[in-house]
């Protein structure tokens, strides 16, 4: 069995957004767009917790994990207008000033 490769996609909330709008809209609006990439084989939305918002401004808003079969998938989900769709959505909630990714194979510790 091969291992799967991941991208982890780091963003941040578009500042005029409150922490709840953002969540909502990556949920229930973005999700189902981004559900529609070719390849993908698990697409996980990290929310920061919002009662850590009170304490201080997290680094991140939160993380996209898209899971792919290999590195050749992706490259073609990537090019695909399932991703271009996603990525004109994401003008409406991210502030692409603050984002961050990169692309992983899992070496896991504790199961």
């Amino acid at each position: 069995m091969h291992a799967m490769v991941k991208l982890i996609y780091c963003i941040s909330k578009k500042p005029e957004l409150s922490v709840e709008e953002f969540q909502r809209y990556w949920r229930e609006t973005h999700g189902p767009i981004a559900a529609r990439i070719p390849n993908l084989r698990r697409y996980v939305q990290c929310h920061v917790v919002p009662e850590l918002y009170a304490r201080q401004s997290p680094g991140f808003d939160g993380a996209a994990e898209l899971w792919f079969d290999d590195l050749d998938a992706m490259r073609a989900a990537m090019q695909s207008p399932e991703v271009a769709a996603a990525l004109e959505d994401e003008k409406n909630f991210i502030d692409h000033s603050r984002v961050a990714s990169f692309v992983t194979v899992e070496k896991p510790i504790v199961e």
